[in-house]
């Protein structure tokens, strides 16, 4: 674990204890809906979490063999968790390190090192820990002091697995978010099938733009009664447009004329469009901007989307936001957490417009930064420009469950850290520092979202 002391333990100890607000993640909900028991070891901690299987691969290890795109009835589980454990050295100096033993250290009480010698050891302990009533989802969700957990749900989803958790009598509170970018976005390969979704799942004409929208408009509502309170998008160039004539490149794009550089137009528009909903219905919009999806093409083809090689681009949040902001920016209905890969936008862009735009809240650092270095490096360069109160806190955005206590210790450690040198650089004193810890571990992620 990351090591703190003096000031910055005093800190942390103030926040360690704190409920966990896990407001963004990918966790599915079928887990709190079925709350069965998880299959093993390396079903839990490595086929899901491509921050694993990526650097493996990485080291020359086929997927196939980390259980990557085969057939879970055709995986040998106890080897794929063994090349974990031979090759954990590879893991030295990542976030993934100290997240893994922390959660064999704290979540499984396992005293002993992961390696090629202990790999099967471990392995039987992990499984007979796994078979225990304390072990399934709901009663981990309640050990982790999990105070609400948001998933990230496409937008035709009927959310039955929600249904199920609300009907369940259990109390952990388990939410959507409405994702709906196969939907928005013609470029995507699930374009067509996703607007015959949508028309089905509304009863809404979406031939034409104006049903589209209304069937849009019906799915967030839809969400929201189910708890949801924001919504997701992701988007390689952040590129915001408003149409004057919407409804002739809608029927284009679905009589399959648009060029891609007319569809990629209608994606920019529609984020406006969805902007413009949530000054209605109150959903936050989150946008992920700056990242290159699956550009290994063998590794797309073969094994599909998500399988560890997106990789960060450059990003202009400037221009790429203004036709948004214009639009819904400076309206009091409207807020928008934003989170970028391109860290050289920090202090040029993002911390200067969160410090302006009332509507602009800058998410935690994200995916390949969210480690000690990159945690530290988001404090220095935002602070100053747009103080703590126009950041939203911390969320995890994992998949694999069981990381999340670890990343969000993890992200205390460093919260007590940075506000420790911030009361040694003479910027404030200790009481100032404990309730912005509490803000940073909780508060400013419960009022980002609506929580």
């Amino acid at each position: 674990m990351l090591k703190v002391k003096g000031k910055a333990q005093e800190i942390y100890d103030g926040i360690r204890e704190l409920p966990i607000v896990s407001p963004h993640g990918h966790c599915e909900p079928i887990w709190f809906a079925e709350n069965a028991v998880f299959p093993n070891p390396a079903e839990l901690l490595v086929v899901p979490d491509h921050y694993v299987f990526r650097m493996l691969f990485s080291q020359g290890i086929p997927l196939e063999k980390l259980g990557v795109g085969v057939p879970e009835d055709q995986r040998n589980p106890r080897e794929i968790f063994s090349l974990l454990a031979q090759n954990w050295h590879l893991f030295l100096g990542t976030p993934s390190q100290l997240w893994m033993e922390y959660v064999l250290e704290q979540t499984f009480q396992i005293d002993v090192p992961l390696n090629s010698e202990t790999s099967d050891r471990l392995y039987d302990i992990i499984s007979e820990r796994l078979s225990d009533e304390d072990f399934r989802p709901r009663a981990l969700f309640d050990a982790f002091n999990i105070e609400v957990l948001a998933t990230t749900d496409p937008a035709t989803n009927n959310l039955s697995h929600h249904q199920k958790i609300a009907n369940s009598g259990w109390a952990g509170r388990v939410i959507p978010t409405f994702r709906p970018d196969d939907i928005l976005d013609p470029n995507s390969p699930h374009f067509e099938t996703e607007l015959q979704k949508l028309q089905k799942e509304t009863d809404t004409d979406t031939g034409n733009f104006s049903g589209f929208l209304d069937a849009l408009r019906l799915r967030r509502a839809f969400f929201k009664d189910m708890g949801a309170t924001a919504t997701d998008h992701a988007t390689e160039t952040v590129q915001t447009h408003w149409l004057d004539n919407p409804e002739a490149l809608f029927a284009r794009i679905t009589s399959g004329k648009a060029t891609v550089a007319e569809r990629d137009m209608f994606y920019g528009h529609m984020l406006v469009e969805m902007a413009q909903m949530s000054t209605e219905d109150g959903l936050v919009m989150q946008i992920h901007g700056g990242s290159r999806r699956n550009t290994n093409q063998r590794v797309f083809e073969d094994y599909g989307r998500d399988k560890g090689a997106d990789i960060p681009t450059s990003t202009n949040w400037v221009s790429g936001l203004e036709p948004l902001l214009n639009r819904v920016g400076n309206s009091e209905a409207f807020h928008c957490i934003v989170f970028t890969l391109d860290e050289s936008t920090y202090a040029r862009e993002l911390a200067p417009m969160a410090g302006h735009w009332p509507c602009l809240k800058i998410g935690p650092p994200w995916w390949f930064h969210d480690s000690p270095n990159g945690i530290a490096r988001y404090f220095d360069n935002v602070v100053e420009t747009a103080g703590y109160q126009n950041l939203a806190g911390f969320n995890d955005d994992t998949r694999a469950f069981l990381s999340i206590p670890a990343r969000h210790d993890l992200w205390r450690r460093c919260v007590a850290l940075h506000l420790a040198q911030q009361i040694d650089r003479g910027y404030f004193g200790i009481s100032d520092a404990e309730w912005l810890a509490k803000d940073l571990a909780v508060d400013a992620a419960k009022r980002a979202y609506n929580l």
